[in-house]
């Protein structure tokens, strides 16, 4: 099993900026992959961002590219979320994954879920 908690939502304002974190606790050695969330109220969960626990390699949903930058530091066992230039769209819970097996946008393939963090942007 892999405990999830994420960290650092809140309120800003258009423009601003905002840093999520996510600790990871538990069998963190069976994670190939980790990747941010977000829901909207109303609307299905969306991919931002997912990361390759041991090259690094990212990924990022078209509407977040060039704002966010996904980042992993594997002494702390955790995944960070930069998200730079918020726009009032981003306002949603995010939610930190983990998936034992597979690099990919669908949330369907990640086991474990963090608790989820607000972010709401302010115009």
């Amino acid at each position: 099993q892999v405990q999830l908690v994420e960290s650092g939502g809140g309120l800003v304002q258009t423009g601003g900026s905002l840093r999520l974190s996510c600790a990871a606790s538990g069998r963190t050695s069976i994670r190939y992959a980790m990747a941010w969330f977000r829901q909207a109220p109303g609307k299905e969960r969306e991919f931002v961002a997912a990361i390759t626990w041991s090259t690094g390699r990212t990924q990022y949903a078209d509407s977040v590219k060039g704002r966010f930058t996904i980042s992993r530091n594997n002494a702390k066992n955790t995944v960070n979320l930069q998200m730079n230039s918020l726009k009032p769209e981003d306002t949603a819970v995010y939610y930190c994954a983990a998936s034992t097996t597979y690099y990919t946008d669908s949330p369907r393939m990640y086991e474990y879920w963090g608790q989820g963090t607000q972010v709401t942007v302010s115009s």
